[in-house]
């Protein structure tokens, strides 16, 4: 097998099925340059948490659109203690409004982070429980949320007002 799939691969590739990210055109987002989660299969952005002047880095998947937005973390046995997924509203909301999340399908805590539109903490729900119907609140509008593994939030010492920066992906 090994010997009829390597003259298949370099056929691909000197007939152009294969173009070196250097030859790309500037500014085009190449999708296996994007770093992509095994499971849920969406982006994995870097975040940037700043806790009293130091910051803290969580590798989270990018929820952008609703339908990503919906499954969120459902059904995941796991989290990492520097894993989370951000959900952006601004995708598909021109102003911050109230958020609330439950914990439908959900199998593991989670802290349910709030974020301004200027990336300042507006709330935690912490420890939200597996499976709660209840929904968990922003007290105020946001444009963001993080969830990351339940716990982890006091862990780092986040509060509200704190500050938490991404870039979400290009495309």
């Amino acid at each position: 097998m090994k010997s009829i799939l390597a003259p298949v691969l370099l056929a691909l590739m000197a007939a152009g099925g294969c173009t070196p990210a250097a030859q790309q055109p500037e500014g085009a987002a190449s999708e296996k340059s994007v770093a992509r989660h095994l499971v849920s299969g969406l982006a994995i952005v870097p975040v940037t948490l700043t806790i009293d002047g130091k910051t803290h880095e969580i590798a989270a998947e990018y929820a952008g659109t609703p339908q990503e937005r919906g499954r969120g973390l459902m059904f995941r046995t796991e989290l990492g203690a520097d894993e989370g997924m951000i959900f952006d509203f601004s995708t598909t909301d021109s102003q911050p409004s109230r958020q609330g999340f439950w914990m439908k399908n959900t199998v593991i805590p989670l802290d349910i982070i709030f974020i301004k539109a200027d990336g300042t903490v507006d709330s935690i729900g912490a420890e939200a429980q597996p499976y709660d119907l209840n929904s968990v609140r922003s007290v105020g509008p946001v444009m963001y949320v993080l969830e990351l593994a339940g716990g982890r939030a006091a862990q780092l010492g986040l509060e509200p007002g704190d500050r938490v920066t991404f870039t979400a992906p290009a495309g």
